[in-house]
């Protein structure tokens, strides 16, 4: 095998300033998911050696139709379907997944997926799975959505409408106006898909995210990650029983995948029951929030954040990467988030609040992006 297309690729990718690699955790924290700072949370780490303690195995075994089906599995998915007020859920190893088996197993032949143009790239990978049409709409654009679905009803679909957003967009920390897409998915007799992979434990009532008002409809499909706020690893889907029992029959990410370890589940476990606890962590983080409109947006002329996710689009590839370089040098984790991850021309800086770091540390931030952005 000629290793030619392989570098020609890669050295494409670098002269276009795409070119990516991994690099080790350094400097304060503004780059993970780790809204809470549960990840290295005592508690959880407590429940997880007191599970090894008591004879619970590291791995599974075998895929959850095997012999990998175990009780911590069941017991964290009894749990999460109470926590979330929801019929039934299922136990994914991650939220890509948990994507991948929604979207390419759900909706059916016939049927009209229109999808929020900013989703997870996860959910790009389960479209091309599926046997559904698949559209985009306008990002957050109720109209652009209600447009898609009469255009297709016109041109003679008769199948079952899908709508799938976030509910809280990971690169642009915005969020989805959810009560209005209920009711378009009420007009249409339509399934809800919301993505709360950065909604859930910083958001509603309790951390349940932001699609807790929409609680009880029978048309609502949730996924919930584990390996943001909630700081462990693996994703929930919630929803009525016969679309998760669908799932466990036909979703080949679920029924051809090695279970999640078990130790896992009772990690996912003891932070379902962090979160419900964690007020006083949800109203720290909103401290961050003000410091960081006050600190790094009102200096730049940017609008306040409306969530933990504060993007400053810089536009041009290399001066998005060029910008984290300079911040990382001085001791801040910044990542540049570049095309395809964002639109071309939108390069920027991702700037995450978490509790891992302090009111200080933001105030030192924003000093420091007004030198850079200067």
């Amino acid at each position: 095998m000629t290793s030619e297309p392989f570098r020609s690729q890669l050295a494409a990718l670098e002269r276009r300033g795409r070119l990516r690699s991994l690099t080790p955790r350094a400097g304060r924290d503004f780059a993970s998911n780790d809204y809470l700072g549960l990840a290295g949370d005592p508690i959880i780490g407590q429940a997880v050696a007191d599970a090894v303690a008591r004879g619970v195995p590291v791995g599974s075994g075998g895929s959850r139709l095997l012999r990998g089906n175990a009780p911590e599995h069941e017991g964290l998915e009894a749990e999460a379907a109470d926590f979330f007020r929801t019929p039934a859920a299922l136990f994914m190893a991650n939220g890509f997944a948990a994507n991948l088996a929604l979207f390419s197993t759900l909706p059916q032949r016939g049927d009209l997926i229109v999808v929020d143009e900013l989703i997870h790239a996860s959910v790009h990978d389960g479209l091309r799975m599926s046997k559904a049409v698949a559209v985009f709409a306008r990002h957050n654009d109720v109209q652009s959505f209600a447009d898609l679905i009469a255009a297709w009803r016109l041109e003679g679909g008769k199948g079952r409408v899908w709508i799938a957003v976030e509910t809280l967009y990971s690169m642009d920390g915005d969020l989805a106006p959810l009560s209005d897409l209920a009711a378009l998915a009420a007009k249409h007799d339509a399934m809800l898909i919301l993505d709360e992979a950065h909604g859930t434990g910083v958001f509603g009532p309790s951390g349940r995210g932001l699609s807790s008002g929409l609680d009880g409809l029978h048309n609502v499909v949730t996924l919930h990650t584990c390996g943001k706020a909630m700081g462990v690893e693996g994703a929930l889907i919630c929803g009525p029983r016969i679309l998760v029992d669908y799932l466990i029959n036909r979703a080949r990410a679920f029924i051809f995948s090695t279970a999640p370890s078990p130790l896992m589940a009772v990690a996912a476990s003891a932070a379902l029951d962090r979160i419900k606890q964690a007020g006083d962590l949800r109203e720290r983080l909103k401290t961050l929030m003000v410091d960081a409109s006050e600190n790094i947006c009102a200096p730049l002329g940017l609008p306040a954040p409306r969530s933990q996710i504060v993007p400053i689009i810089l536009g041009e590839d290399r001066r998005a990467m060029a910008a984290a370089a300079a911040l990382q040098q001085a001791g801040f984790d910044v990542r540049g988030i570049r095309p395809p991850t964002v639109p071309p021309g939108t390069s920027r800086l991702r700037i995450s609040l978490t509790l891992n770091v302090g009111r200080a540390d933001i105030a030192a931030l924003g000093e420091t992006l007004r030198r850079v952005a200067a």
